[in-house]
Order: C-alpha cells, then sequence, then structure tokens
C-alpha cells in the first residue's frame, strides 16, 4: 500500500523547489511582499502561481495579467528586462491603472523568468517605502539568480513530464515560524497582556484574528471566542466602512504604521493602531483622547455591509480601470473573466449581447461548453431567465436552484449551478445584453451586494457598448483596406509567391501598408511593397494610388530606379503631406538576378539555396513624397533558383526601444533557421506575432519569393 501512496505522489507536481526560490529571494533581499507568475504554454495572460507576504485576498485583482497589460511584471515579460519603480509618484505616473488601485507608497521589483529565451513567467518583488530609491547591485544580482532558479525549476519539471502550472487559486507561503518561546516566558507574556487596561489584538496575512485579549474584548463590546478567526471589519458591524479596512490594507502593503477612529455605539470611540510585520499585524487599541470624542464624525457611521466592503470598493475600482483600457468585445470578455470572477466569487460568467432579435453569448467562463451551446442564439422573446431581464431592465437574483424553479418553471437553468444572478446591459438608455453569473452553491444575495453587481454591470455595459463600436468601425475600416490590396498575386511560371498582411492588434484605422506582384516581360516579374504615412483614410487612400501608379510603371518595362522616381513626382504633384516607403525589385527569371531600388524601406532579405541568409544593403533612398528631384539607385543582385528573397513592412520588425537593426538580423536569423519547405509555412512563420512576445502597434505585409528555375 505504501508503494502504491509514494507512486502516486511522485506523480504530483513539485513546488516546493519554486516554493523555495520565492523564500530565498526575499530573504535575501527584505523584501516585504512577493508574487511569482508563471505563463502556460500557448497562453497569452499570466497566471499568480506562489503569493508571499500578503493575502489572496488583496492580490486576487492580479490573478490573472494578460501578457499585453500595462502592468510592470507584463512590461518586465515583453522587454526581458528588470521593471524598477522607486516611488508611489513614479507609480501612478508610469503605471495609472496600479497606482489608481493601489495609491501606497512602496517601492517595486518585476524581472522575467526565461527559459531557452522564452518568457515563462515573472517575478515581483515589494519593498517599505524606507528602502532606498535604487535597486542595490546585490539585490538586482538577487533577482536575477532567483528567476534563472526558477528557471530551471521549472525546466526540470517539465522535462520530468510533471510540470508546474498554475492552479486555480494561487499557492500561499506562510512565513517563517516565530521564535518559540520558554513555557514560563510564554505564561509572563499571557499574564502581562491581559493586566493590560488597552487592548491588543493580532491579525494573521489574510486579515483575521488569531488573538486578542480580554482588554481588547471588552473595548469592542464583543466576546472573545466570537471574534477569534473573523475580520474585524465584517464581524463587528460599526467596523463596516471602507476607510477601516483600506487602513488595514495600506499597513499591509507599504509595511509602514497606520491609524484610524472609529465610534462603538452609542458614543464610545477607540483609537487603532496598526503595526505591520511579516506575519501578520499587530493591532493596539485604546479609548480615544477626550478631545477627540468631544468632537462630530465626519461622516455618520456606515450602514452594516457585505463582507469586505473596502474589498468590494477596491475590486471595484480596480475594474473600472481596467475596462477603460479595453478596445474590443474580445477585451472586455477576457477583462471581466480575468477580473470580476477571481475577486467577487462566481463559479461562472457568461456576457451576452442583443443582435438581431437574439442573444448572443460573446464569452463565458466557467460554464460547460455544451450549456453554453444550448443557450446561445436564443430568441429575445424566448422567456429566459436572460432574456427576460434585458426586456425588463430589472435584475434578477436567485439563491437556489428551487427559487429559479419557482420563477421560471419551464426554463430550467441546466448548466450544473446552483445560485444566479441576471443583470441587464443598459448603455445610453438602450438595453445590449446581459451579464449571468452563477455559483456552484447556493448564493444568498444580500442587498449590499446586489447594489454591487448592478453597479459592476453598469461599468461593463459602457465598456461592451464602446468596444461593439470599436470592433464596427474596425471590420469596416479593415475591409476597406484589404479591398485596396491584391485579392490574388498574378501566377507567373518559375516563380513561387507567398503574401501575408496583419492589420495591427490595436487601433481601429486603416494603415498605409501594400504589396504587389506583376507579370512583366516573359521570363521576369515585378514585386513591390511600401508603406504610406499614418493610419486614417487619406493614408489608405493614397496607398491605392501608389500602388495603382507603381503597377501601371511596372508593366511598361520602366527600370526600378526610374520607377521609384515617377511614383515620386506624382505624390509631390498631390500634396497629400504624407511620405511613403517604397521598395520594387524586378526580377529576372531568365538571367537569375534581382534588380532592387529603394525609397526609405527597410532592406530585403536574401536567402540563398545553402541557407546562408543575408540582409540586402542597398544605396538608400529619400522616402517618396518629399524632394521632388531624387533620385532612386538601382542594385543587381544574383539570385540562384531556390534562393528566398523575403520584402516586408517595418511592422515586422519593429519593438519599441529596441535597435531597429538587431530586429532586422533577428528576422534574418530567423529566416536562416527554418525548416519549412512550404513557402506559405514559411510565410506563416515569419509573420507570427507570437514569435516575438511583444504586441504588434503596427500592420505586418510580408512578401516571399523563391524562383524554381523551371
Amino acid at each position: 500500500m505504501s508503494d502504491t501512496v509514494r507512486s502516486a505522489e511522485s506523480d504530483e507536481p513539485d513546488w516546493g523547489r519554486l516554493d523555495a526560490v520565492m523564500s530565498e529571494a526575499m530573504a535575501a533581499t527584505g523584501a516585504s511582499m512577493g508574487l511569482l507568475y508563471l505563463l502556460p504554454p500557448g497562453e497569452r495572460v499570466l497566471r499568480l502561481a506562489v503569493v508571499v507576504g500578503v493575502s489572496r485576498r488583496i492580490a486576487a485583482p492580479w490573478a490573472r495579467v494578460p501578457l499585453e497589460a500595462p502592468i510592470p511584471v507584463a512590461v518586465a515579460m515583453r522587454q526581458r528586462r528588470i521593471v524598477w519603480l522607486a516611488s508611489q509618484e513614479e507609480m501612478a505616473r508610469r503605471y495609472p491603472r496600479v497606482g489608481l488601485v493601489l495609491p501606497y507608497d512602496f517601492r517595486l521589483a518585476a524581472a522575467p523568468i526565461l527559459t531557452s529565451g522564452a518568457a515563462r513567467g515573472g517575478i515581483v518583488l515589494l519593498w517599505p517605502s524606507a528602502h532606498p530609491t535604487k535597486l542595490s547591485t546585490h539585490e538586482r544580482h538577487v533577482v536575477g539568480a532567483s528567476c534563472r532558479s526558477a528557471s530551471r525549476v521549472l525546466r526540470q519539471a517539465a522535462d520530468s513530464g510533471r510540470p508546474l502550472l498554475p492552479q486555480d487559486e494561487p499557492r500561499l507561503l506562510e512565513p517563517g515560524p516565530p521564535r518559540e518561546p520558554e513555557p514560563a516566558e510564554a505564561a509572563a507574556a499571557v499574564a502581562f497582556l491581559e493586566r493590560l487596561p488597552d487592548g491588543c489584538c493580532s491579525l494573521n496575512v489574510e486579515g483575521r484574528i488569531v488573538f486578542l485579549n480580554p482588554g481588547a474584548a471588552a473595548l469592542v463590546g464583543a466576546d472573545a471566542e466570537s471574534l477569534l478567526g473573523t475580520r474585524p471589519w465584517e464581524s463587528l458591524p460599526w467596523l463596516h466602512d471602507p476607510v477601516f479596512e483600506d487602513r488595514y490594507r495600506a499597513a499591509v502593503i507599504a509595511r509602514q504604521p497606520t491609524t484610524f477612529t472609529a465610534r462603538r455605539p452609542p458614543d464610545t470611540w477607540l483609537s487603532f493602531r496598526l503595526f505591520p510585520g511579516e506575519g501578520g499585524v499587530s493591532v493596539h487599541i485604546t479609548p480615544a483622547a477626550t478631545e477627540q470624542a468631544l468632537q462630530p464624525p465626519d461622516h455618520p457611521p456606515a450602514e452594516p455591509g457585505p463582507p469586505g466592503g473596502a474589498t468590494a470598493l477596491y475590486h471595484l475600482t480596480h475594474l473600472a480601470a481596467v475596462l477603460s483600457e479595453a478596445v474590443g468585445v474580445a477585451d472586455v470578455v477576457e477583462l471581466v473573466a480575468d477580473q470580476l470572477v477571481p475577486a467577487f466569487g462566481p463559479g461562472a460568467m457568461a456576457l451576452m449581447t442583443a443582435e438581431e432579435g437574439r442573444l448572443h453569448i460573446v464569452g463565458h467562463r466557467g460554464f460547460p461548453a455544451e450549456a453554453m451551446e444550448r443557450s446561445d442564439a436564443v430568441p429575445l422573446s424566448s422567456g429566459t431567465p436572460a432574456a427576460r431581464v434585458l426586456a425588463s431592465g430589472v435584475p434578477a437574483f436567485f439563491a437556489s436552484a428551487a427559487d429559479l424553479e419557482r420563477a421560471h418553471a419551464h426554463q430550467a437553468q441546466q448548466d450544473g449551478m446552483a445560485a444566479w444572478a441576471f443583470l441587464p446591459l443598459t448603455a445610453s438608455g438602450s438595453p445590449i445584453g446581459t451579464l449571468v453569473l452563477a455559483y456552484d452553491q447556493p448564493h444568498p444575495f444580500t442587498s449590499p451586494e446586489r447594489a454591487l453587481f448592478t453597479s459592476l454591470a453598469g461599468l461593463i455595459a459602457q465598456a461592451l457598448d464602446r468596444a461593439r463600436l470599436y470592433d464596427t468601425q474596425r471590420r469596416l475600416a479593415h475591409s476597406l483596406q484589404t479591398g485596396l490590396l491584391p485579392h490574388s498575386l498574378a501566377r507567373i511560371p518559375s516563380l513561387e509567391v507567398a503574401a501575408r498582411y496583419l492589420p495591427a492588434g490595436r487601433g481601429m484605422d486603416i494603415g498605409g501598408d501594400f504589396y504587389d506582384l506583376v507579370r512583366s516581360d516573359p521570363g521576369s516579374a515585378a514585386a513591390a511593397i511600401g508603406d504610406v504615412q499614418g493610419h486614417n483614410t487619406t493614408a489608405a487612400a493614397l496607398m491605392g494610388q501608389v500602388r495603382t501608379a507603381v503597377h501601371t510603371h511596372a508593366t511598361a518595362g520602366v527600370p526600378p530606379g526610374e520607377i521609384l522616381a515617377r511614383t515620386n513626382r506624382l505624390l509631390i504633384d498631390l500634396d497629400t503631406g504624407l511620405f511613403t516607403s517604397c521598395l520594387y525589385a524586378h526580377l529576372d527569371l531568365t538571367r537569375n538576378e534581382v534588380s532592387l531600388a529603394t525609397a526609405g524601406h527597410p532592406p530585403p532579405l536574401l536567402r540563398h539555396p545553402d541557407g546562408r541568409t543575408e540582409i540586402l544593403d542597398l544605396p538608400p533612398g529619400l522616402l517618396l513624397g518629399i524632394e521632388p528631384d531624387s533620385a532612386y539607385p538601382t542594385t543587381r543582385v544574383p539570385l540562384a533558383p531556390g534562393s528566398v528573397l523575403a520584402l516586408y513592412t517595418d511592422g515586422l520588425v519593429e519593438i519599441p526601444g529596441a535597435d531597429i537593426g538587431a530586429c532586422t538580423a533577428a528576422l534574418a536569423r530567423r529566416l536562416a533557421e527554418a525548416t519549412e519547405s512550404d513557402l506559405d509555412a514559411l510565410a506563416d512563420t515569419l509573420a507570427d506575432p507570437s514569435a516575438r512576445q511583444v504586441p504588434v502597434t503596427d500592420d505586418i505585409a510580408l512578401l516571399l519569393l523563391r524562383p524554381t528555375g523551371t
């Protein structure tokens, strides 16, 4: 039996070594908090895997971080470097979303975990504001060494067949046990605390009371046994004020003492002083000074609210911040699923939009796929709970399956859940969809919780409405742009061709990238690629004119340099104020050579039949549309059968903050190392934006040409 147990245990991932990396990093740097993120294979969202020094509750909004997000750990991974933030002001300036939700003073370092050159995760360490404003050489070395150690652990775990993948909830590492006191010492400490008239209370990392002396129980007016294991702002109704929990959160994150004054009804004022440390927070409770007690409160005592009122506001603020960054509907779905589900507790969510008389599911998480298929595209007149709340504009809450069955006897919700909230989404006075939240256990919805969910629905509705408009405009814009590009490339004997066009990942404007292939004399062909300055309809219209001009001149057999000169004069005459880069290539398939001329365009790449790849150094020419008398020299280069000539626009190689020459060399290496024999497969590999692990910020055009010699 024991052998069987050991065998089963050996199949489990070994998290102990990764936990040790985080513990050692914090011990060596003196950090007060630590977060370790992992990037699951094939995904673009970082998942929080290990938490040290702070509760899961506080870390919940950061449990899932898209790789493209303006968050320090994501930036560190994209840029392959340590990100250091030395003050609250710097955080607010560089990362306003984080600064809005965490308005506390602390220092932060984020660094990437790289395995074989690929980003696999990241480590985030926080220090109190007393830390120097610069990361020391020793700390920088420890952060880097910790990331390398984590990389080794991840690689070895994957090689052993037991990969370390993020769990549903991050692992919470407890601080090391305190010094074990001698029995007499412990008894003396307890006696000392019991004699004190002041209140003494200890909260663990999760904010729960683990000790309080009789003085504390007497001052707060509650039985000590009933308070143990609870959070004070949840178990004491008169502490249901976001200010109080915020003071606790500030103490934990900034590792600085905080204070607040609260009134215990009817008229007893108490002063709370919080002293944070590695294992939690010590709280000192005393009667407030007489003059302070006589002052009227700044605001009336808060009404009892749902557990964690400040936490709810904290998550609501965070959701509002992230939704302000959402662009398309897919962004809204992802952000709502990533932020709402872990922060507010539902086991599942579905987002629906009303279109053409039906409710369409645009995204979901936690529901079985078959249940979503049954619920998708139901008529608005179907009478389902989701359709009814959309029609009425009134939310519906069902604490159990029995409640739902009583209200909708013929509309059973067969999705495996036990409680539901159906929230209408209304924007500018019009219904646009329904948000469904579901729990896997019966869940009584309190009045404050219903109000909170209604507020959430309002935020999501506004973001969804903007996103739908954006998607519609983006589709129209790119439909226009692709209409200006060739629908198919000319078939030319003895020449294989592959082309790709990828619009930018962000922005709904039309780009000016273009390419073309022209059949000229027998045994020859011409290719052109270019990029008009700007991302708007003017750029797209000019792109169409430039492509037409180049195409017309190419069919007339004009030399490459003269074609660019004539097109340049056309742009000068049009006087649009926009500049254009262009690369023109005339391929002589009989003589196995290519003649090239460039107008400020990125240099072409040439992979020879033996795999040797070079960046062709062409005489530079001015961008089109600047100087009417510009000359564009022509360069002849041998083009053996089996060679691959790659023409591309700058979107394929430009990375913000990176050297363009180094990025072009990296593309040349990828072309040299590519093993695909099929030209279309090779084009897919080169144009794949995920290979760079940075968001695409500009359109990409790619044209591959390979003479066959047959």
